[in-house]
């Protein structure tokens, strides 16, 4: 536990300094979103597509880890929706602050997935970080636009343009053209992986940085009962939920903890953006991501070192 602790720790200093950076030095929000869009349309793309055409993934239950992640997202879905009627009776939690319980107990900020699977397991760990992102990412986008649709926003959204910003998700793409290079045997030129290679090293610390700087602190020190709700759904129910259907799986060793890296992580930051383009509580679900940041750093390495 231990050393999954330490592997964790650059991980989150750099969203510590992310934090900082934004606050201090490129206080311009412009230069982050610029940021951003360079790491999510250029820089993340190289690295899954050149870690996906060189892994062995002939050697690693591709189905076990992606199927445990699927149904672990589906399992916590249906359990969001159970607990509507407690949250609206007990906590006054309306439709809008529904969408970002719900928002903030599903996703996964994948790159912190993907900084500490590949700092605890290497290549492979962040291979199998992107079959998780191609079972999770298409899900996850099509229930977080559904539910804030029914829930949140003022029209309801055409399940085309749901589809649409599914299929214009360049990690998905990436994903996709990375496994078919694999699967098919062909090989990149030593000039094109040198590239993808020398543009994957810097995505990594970029969006951890970009993580940070989207942190809120703003009323964490008093938080609002279905933030402390998320909270909790995410980092330990998610994770346990995750690790049993792993071992259902007759996954172990690597394979497990790296189902639980991706199932314990907060949530995606990009959640936030959403819920303020379609009537979400964005200040709650602000406040969620900060939280399951600060927190992480402890609950991380407990399922992690449990897996393993």
């Amino acid at each position: 536990m231990l050393a999954v602790f330490a592997a964790l720790v650059p991980v989150f200093l750099l969203i510590v300094l992310g934090y900082g950076l934004r606050r201090s030095l490129i206080k311009d929000g412009s230069h982050w979103t610029a940021i951003e869009q360079l790491v999510y349309y250029v820089l993340f793309p190289a690295l899954l597509i050149d870690t996906l055409a060189r892994a062995p993934l002939g050697d690693v239950p591709v189905a076990g880890v992606g199927g445990a992640l699927l149904l672990s997202v589906l399992a916590m879905s249906a359990l969001c929706l159970l607990l509507l009627p407690w949250l609206a009776s007990m906590l006054a939690v309306d439709g809008p602050a529904f969408t970002s319980v719900f928002q903030g107990s599903t996703r996964w900020q994948t790159f912190v997935a993907l900084s500490v699977a590949g700092s605890l397991f290497g290549e492979i760990g962040i291979a199998l970080a992107s079959v998780a992102m191609v079972a999770m990412i298409p899900l996850l986008n099509v229930f977080s636009v559904a539910v804030l649709a029914h829930y949140a926003a003022p029209q309801r959204l055409a399940w085309s343009r749901i589809v649409l910003a599914i299929l214009r998700n360049p990690l998905i793409w990436a994903c996709l053209i990375g496994l078919a290079l694999n699967l098919t045997g062909l090989r990149m030129p030593k000039p094109a992986h040198e590239f993808a290679d020398a543009l994957g090293r810097c995505s990594l610390a970029l969006g951890l940085l970009v993580v940070g700087a989207g942190l809120h602190l703003e009323g964490v020190l008093r938080p609002r009962p279905a933030a402390l709700i998320a909270v909790t759904l995410k980092l330990a129910v998610m994770p346990l939920i995750a690790l049993t259907l792993g071992w259902a799986f007759g996954l172990t060793g690597t394979h497990l903890a790296v189902v639980a890296c991706c199932a314990s992580v907060p949530s995606a930051s990009n959640g936030y953006v959403l819920a303020r383009q379609m009537g979400g509580d964005a200040p709650l679900l602000a406040q969620i991501l900060t939280l399951q940041t600060a927190f992480a750093v402890l609950t991380m390495p407990v399922f992690i070192a449990l897996a393993g």
